[in-house]
């Protein structure tokens, strides 16, 4: 006996509804599986850039014997080279997401953190005396009070210039006391000697080098004024990739240890890469504390000292919390977790 048309319609309905849903069950199914696909894709980066830089030696070790692409190779990884000149190129590049890991002076990323850089300082590659306030060894300038009124070259946003400012500011003096001439270190250094300045705010191997071939005299040093070299990271790149956040440091360990071991060896690579006489590289290799490469209290104290000076100075605003910028920039537990 055939079936009644409502109940033909109601089988039709529930074929119609078991299909729909095996259907969606499928698609569900089709989508973890791409999102599965997707996740494993993304669980490594496909290219680590990092940057290299002549006031960062190890970095200049690292790039010198492949020791990134040798580990990362192995996993298909590129990785690619980017030179900074500055802190502040570094920080360009991290910006602009042209690097993954930057080099800079500590100060030099409190700033940059204050303008909402997103990144963190994972890493302390050295505490250098890579700065100091420099003229011409026949220059009647003998301390920083002299400086009032003359044209001092600096380069805006890194630590020379930050240590320039906090120079100053021990003399009484504010920075419009002096005119600050914004040059790149390299031109900062010729400008000095070719007499266009009266002083300069100089960068290792630039000042070193001035030092050995020019007699250049010191204005001031301090090394407790020197903030110290950071080794960042983006922060899109830490939350996607902390595992290789972990991996980058280790290799930054290896460099370490190994310029620690070999210093005459590192002096060799930093004079052929930054084309330095040995005299002068092994000078600026000497200013180098390699010792204690997790950052933490120490760059936080450093950090905040500095901060609050740069509020004064009128770089960073008043509004901004520096101990909350500097606990949000500090970031230990990557190295903490690799280096014993």
């Amino acid at each position: 006996m055939e079936n009644p048309p409502h109940l033909k319609e109601r089988t039709l309905l529930k074929q119609l509804i078991a299909t729909l849903i095996l259907t969606i069950s499928i698609c569900i199914l089709g989508a973890c599986g791409s999102s599965t696909t997707s996740s494993k894709s993304e669980s490594k980066p496909e290219v680590i850039r990092l940057d290299y830089a002549f006031y960062s030696p190890t970095s200049l070790v690292l790039k010198e014997f492949g020791w990134v692409e040798e580990e990362f190779e192995k996993e298909g990884i590129k990785v690619e080279w980017v030179q900074s000149l500055g802190s502040n190129k570094a920080l360009e590049f991290l910006n602009s997401n042209s690097v993954d890991f930057g080099s800079t002076a500590g100060a030099a990323a409190l700033i940059a953190k204050s303008k909402a850089a997103p990144i963190e300082s994972v890493y302390i590659y050295s505490k250098p005396e890579w700065t100091a306030l420099v003229t011409q060894g026949s220059s009647p300038i003998s301390k920083v009070s002299d400086l009032k009124g003359k044209k001092v070259a600096a380069t805006l946003g890194t630590d020379p210039y930050i240590f320039l400012l906090r120079s100053l500011a021990e003399e009484g003096l504010k920075p419009s006391d002096v005119e600050i001439v914004n040059l790149q270190h390299g031109d900062g250094a010729a400008a000095l000697v070719a007499g266009k300045v009266d002083a300069w705010a100089g960068l290792d191997p630039h000042m070193a080098k001035l030092e050995v071939t020019e007699g250049t005299k010191f204005v001031y040093r301090n090394a407790d004024l020197n903030t110290y070299g950071t080794l960042n990271v983006r922060s899109e790149f830490a939350k996607k990739y902390p595992e290789y956040v972990e991996k980058v440091i280790t290799l930054y360990e290896k460099a370490r240890l190994w310029t620690i071991e070999n210093e005459q060896e590192a002096t060799k690579i930093l004079a052929e890469q930054a084309q330095l006489d040995q005299e002068v590289a092994a000078l600026q290799i000497t200013r180098n504390d390699f010792s204690k490469p997790i950052p933490g209290d120490t760059q936080n104290k450093a950090l905040t000292e500095a901060g609050k000076l740069l509020q004064t100075s009128g770089v960073i605003e008043e509004k901004d919390d520096i101990e909350k910028l500097v606990n949000q920039l500090i970031q230990p537990k990557f190295a903490e977790k690799v280096i014993k």
